[in-house]
Formats: C-alpha cells, sequence, structure tokens
C-alpha cells in the first residue's frame, strides 16, 4: 500500500495497465513528455516509449476518431480529453461511433477496449470553459459506459475497472479532488465493479445520493445534520451508466427520503433520472418529496463559482426541509 493523491492513484492505474498490457495506449493533448496538464501521465512515455504514450493536435474529435479505430483494431487506447468541457467536439464521434459501433456491426466489430478519461467539475476558479460537468449528456447513449471516482482507492480501481471493460467507458475525473488528499492505495493492480454503488455511511432518515467530488460536500453536510439528531445514510454511485438502483431503492425504502446532489446545471441533470425511477420504485415509502441540490441553469459563473455551486451548507438546509415536510 502507498499514500497516493487521486492523480497519482489515476497515473499508478494508467502505469500498471500499460505494464501488463502492450496493446495499452494513452494519448492526448501534452500527455506524452509534460505528462498532462495535470501530470495525470507523468513518465509514462518514458518508461514506453513515444509508440506507446505520445501527444495529438488539438482536435478533439480526431482524439475520438483515432481512439475509435485504435480500438476496432485491437488496440485497448486511453484517449484523454484534457479537460471535460473539451469533449463536446468528439461527441459525434463518441455518440455516433464508440456507442453504437457493436451495435451497427452485428457484434462482428467492436471498440469495447476503449476508454475516454476527462477531468470535469468546478472548484478550481477555472471560469466557465474548464468547470463544467457534462455527464448527464453521457448517460443518455445506449452502448457506453460512464463512471466517476470519489477518492484515491476508487480511482485505480475503477480506472483499471474501465480499461479491462469490454464496452467502450467514459471516465470523468473530479479535478477538484485531484490532489484534495491522499488515501491509501494498493500498489499492486485490483479493480471495483463497474455498475455498483458504494454505501458510504449507514443512516436510517434520509438517503443522499452523489457522485465523484459531491461526495464529501454530503459527508460535511451529513455531520451538521448529526448534530442534530438526523441519521443520513450516503450513496455514492460510481457509475452513472449503469447506475445501481437498486441500492439506492433500497436505501430510500428504508429511510423514506432521498437527497440528490449534483454539481451539474438541474434542468435533464442525471438527479432527474434517479427522482423519477426511485418515485416509481419507492412511491409508497416516501415521508416527503424527493429533492434535488444541484448547479444553477446559469452558464458557470467565474466571479460567483461559490454561490453556484451545491455546498454542504445548501444540502444541511435541503436535508432539514425534508425531514420537516
Amino acid at each position: 500500500m502507498s499514500k497516493m493523491n487521486l492523480l497519482q492513484a489515476i497515473n499508478s492505474a494508467l502505469d500498471t495497465a500499460m505494464a501488463k498490457d502492450d496493446t495499452v495506449i494513452c494519448f492526448g493533448e501534452d500527455v506524452g513528455h509534460f505528462g498532462g496538464v495535470f501530470r495525470a501521465t507523468s513518465h509514462l512515455q518514458e518508461k514506453y516509449g513515444k509508440a506507446r504514450c505520445f501527444n495529438t493536435p488539438i482536435t478533439e474529435q480526431g482524439i475520438i476518431g483515432f481512439a475509435n479505430g485504435a480500438a476496432a483494431a485491437g488496440m485497448r487506447p486511453i484517449a484523454e480529453i484534457q479537460f471535460a468541457d473539451y469533449i463536446f467536439p468528439a461527441f459525434d464521434q463518441i455518440v455516433n461511433e464508440t456507442a453504437k459501433y457493436r451495435y451497427r456491426s452485428g457484434n462482428e466489430f467492436n471498440v469495447g477496449g476503449l476508454t475516454i478519461r476527462a477531468p470535469y467539475g468546478g472548484g478550481i476558479h477555472g471560469a466557465h470553459y474548464h468547470s463544467q460537468s457534462p455527464e448527464a449528456f453521457f448517460t443518455h447513449i445506449p452502448g457506453i459506459k460512464v463512471v466517476v471516482p470519489r477518492n484515491p482507492e476508487q480511482a485505480k480501481g475503477l480506472l483499471l475497472a474501465a480499461i479491462y471493460d469490454p464496452d467502450p467507458v467514459v471516465f470523468f475525473e473530479p479535478k477538484k479532488l485531484y490532489r484534495a488528499s491522499q488515501g491509501e492505495v494498493s500498489d499492486v493492480e485490483y479493480t471495483l465493479p463497474l455498475g455498483k454503488a458504494d454505501r458510504v455511511r449507514e443512516g436510517t432518515d434520509i438517503t443522499l445520493v452523489a457522485w465523484g467530488a459531491q461526495v464529501p460536500v454530503l459527508e460535511q453536510a451529513a455531520d451538521m445534520a448529526e448534530k442534530d439528531g438526523v441519521s443520513c445514510e450516503i450513496i455514492d454511485l460510481r457509475t452513472l451508466l449503469p447506475w445501481d438502483r437498486d441500492a439506492v431503492a433500497e436505501s430510500v425504502r428504508k429511510t423514506g427520503r432521498l437527497l440528490i446532489n449534483h454539481e451539474a446545471p438541474k434542468t435533464s441533470g442525471f438527479g432527474a433520472e434517479i427522482a423519477a425511477d426511485i418515485q416509481t420504485e419507492c412511491f409508497l415509502y416516501l415521508e416527503s418529496p424527493i429533492v434535488r441540490v444541484t448547479g444553477l441553469d446559469t452558464p458557470f459563473p467565474l466571479a460567483h463559482e461559490k454561490e453556484y455551486m451545491p455546498d454542504h451548507l445548501k444540502t444541511y438546509e435541503a436535508i432539514k426541509a425534508s425531514l420537516n415536510y
């Protein structure tokens, strides 16, 4: 075991996969000798050479188009989009090629070995082109998986699972947490299951659901609520497509209340999907309406980033309102 931050855990996962499998290649803007803008790919080009870790031109559509071709030819490419905000030029490639390649070929061809890494979210004063949380767009696309880790241990285990998974995976990394804290991470290879939520804290009064950087926000809010005698159960989805409906429903049947927190804007955010499913599944168990604590329906504001974020204080107030309904 080693002490790692989330960024070091990502690097460890990439190193582990490249050491194990010669078909694993890593590419994107500045990922080579520079090690990426966040240094997630540091030293990989030195260890594995320029043929397996290399820079690309600044063309996201080209990066994913190349990745699709490499995966179709039997490689296991890991494509980095430098910021999730810049994944949109590649949207057509992901939606119409990556997600549908196996289906449209009648399972004769696939790009299942493809993993797309993208740092997402606010909290670093990056303004509106370096702070967005676009995960909901990709949960609407059958044929890919969407994964978001919350800590170093998850980052390595889930990324390795994504790389080895038979389906293409979009892997969003919460850049606010890259260097926020350290945790114990195994130096050897391990994977964590995709599609399986993690119960972070047991509770009896209300279920709190989030993923990525918002899970620590829930923990802060739950600590505040605990002082009021409120017992919060916290669930980290980890995978948004497919998401663990059973784990959330089981918890809500116990607590009778559900709060969903995500950084993306409220309208059509992934929280709406969770709320719709759970009210159908658990309608007779609900003691109050399902509540969403989210980002605002505005472009991400640089000057008002603090006001935009669905922080622990907003979450705490929503917990109280739900209990007092």
